[in-house]
């Protein structure tokens, strides 16, 4: 048992996601401070998320043939480079809005195959530890919720102390010390490494291990179910952060100091429900608590921010919605590493995550607009009445049965497969 490479890919997720909470609040601040529009929030958010997107789509077989240490290491000093950039030519008065957008667009393209690449690794990590891969799950996720609450909260008092500017010097800083961390204890792992191809490296392959990814989540219902919901979800809740939420915290909450509370307490609470899964939750049906928590953590805070000015009832709505947020990646981790074989995991969890993903840059460019056209209230409840709608599909669609866990083995050789769901197939021998 080595709880090393594991404990490292806590920490280094804890510094990262940290700093990528400082410029969740951070960006959007510096270019509402900059240029008071938010549809030109709207336009770096969607910059930004864009190739978010993309690189999740192609990236699977990225991953394998670079490693997923080397390509998680990678990532981070690239992002970090990429933000640290944006103050330091806006101090020399270089800083263009089209270099903010392309600088922005260059840490999404490389910022998700790190995430991808961390992720993919869980069931090793869980293992080298000794743990359970469910609670293994709920504290990778816990970690990522406290991780985003503490950025969440530093950033609302940097910005009100020393301004937007060094809060992304600072988010440059966690990316490369979670880089270091990576590069230096995820060892000893062989699935970390480098995988080498059967055969001949080759476009053509390339293209063949990406349509792999691509069959296996089509066949699989459950998981094309929970690709199109979250990808509705994700890009409301971009709208919500890069633009929604901020101009309602200019406009009716006090400025960045109560927005970081906000975006603190949901996370504070995120993490408090990670944790209670990992310790109680897999006693209970996970299709049950996924859908009374998807419902709880999604359009109450759209409803709450369009009707009332006030801090408190957000503030205590934030809390619940955090809560409910904090159930929901630990089942969906747990329920993605029972379905995918480990050789097609990169891939799967690529073209997953590009699917959860595609709407996020149309997410921030639809807030955006819909603020400058109709106020921020209508935009409110504009998205919170779609969220309400897509989070109803657990209840209603019978594929979601599959969430729950997998039926004991009826002998020692012949595992049960519920009939709704395909077997998981092999990679062809080239695709390897």
């Amino acid at each position: 048992m080595n709880r090393r490479p594991f404990t490292a890919v806590l920490i280094a997720n804890t510094i990262s996601i940290a700093g990528s909470s400082l410029t969740l609040i951070g960006v959007p601040w510096f270019v509402l401070q900059t240029t008071g529009s938010a549809g030109r929030a709207g336009i770096v958010a969607f910059c930004a998320t864009l190739p978010v997107a993309i690189a999740a789509l192609v990236g699977g077989p990225v991953i394998d043939r670079l490693g997923r240490r080397r390509v998680s290491a990678g990532s981070d000093l690239i992002c970090g480079l990429s933000v640290g950039a944006i103050p330091l030519l806006h101090y020399a008065g270089l800083l263009e809005f089209w270099m903010l957008c392309a600088l922005m667009a260059v840490g999404g393209l490389v910022h998700t195959p790190g995430l991808a690449a961390r992720y993919v690794l869980l069931p090793h990590l869980a293992e080298h530890a000794g743990t359970t891969l469910a609670r293994a799950a709920s504290l990778y996720d816990a970690v990522s919720r406290g991780a985003r609450m503490i950025g969440a909260a530093l950033a609302g008092v940097l910005i009100a102390v020393a301004g937007a500017e060094s809060v992304l010097l600072l988010d440059a800083a966690t990316f490369c010390a979670s880089a270091l961390l990576v590069t230096a204890f995820v060892r000893g792992i062989p699935a970390a490494e480098p995988q080498r191809a059967a055969g001949k490296v080759s476009l053509a392959g390339y293209r063949a291990e990406l349509a792999e990814g691509w069959r296996f989540l089509t066949r699989t219902r459950l998981l094309l179910g929970v690709t199109v919901m979250v990808m509705m979800t994700n890009g409301l809740d971009q709208g919500w952060s890069s633009v929604l939420l901020p101009v309602h915290g200019r406009e009716a909450l006090g400025g960045a100091g109560a927005l970081g509370l906000m975006i603190a307490l949901f996370g504070g609470f995120a993490l408090l429900g990670a944790l209670l899964y990992g310790a109680w939750g897999e006693r209970f049906p996970r299709r049950t608590v996924f859908a009374a928590a998807f419902l709880l953590c999604g359009a109450p805070r759209y409803a709450v921010a369009a009707f009332t000015d006030t801090p408190l009832p957000l503030a205590v709505t934030m809390a619940l919605s955090g809560l409910g947020a904090g159930v929901l990646n630990p089942i969906l981790t747990t329920v993605m590493m029972e379905k995918v074989p480990d050789a097609l995991r990169s891939r799967v969890a690529g073209v997953t995550q590009a699917g959860c993903e595609l709407t996020m840059p149309l997410g921030g460019l639809a807030a955006g607009l819909l603020v400058d056209r109709f106020g921020v209230t209508r935009a409110l409840l504009a998205f919170g009445g779609v969220y309400l709608l897509a989070t109803l599909s657990p209840l209603v669609f019978p594929s979601w049965r599959g969430l729950e866990a997998p039926a004991p083995r009826l002998s020692r050789t012949e595992p049960f497969r519920p009939s709704a769901e395909p077997a998981a197939r092999s990679p062809r021998p080239s695709a390897s």
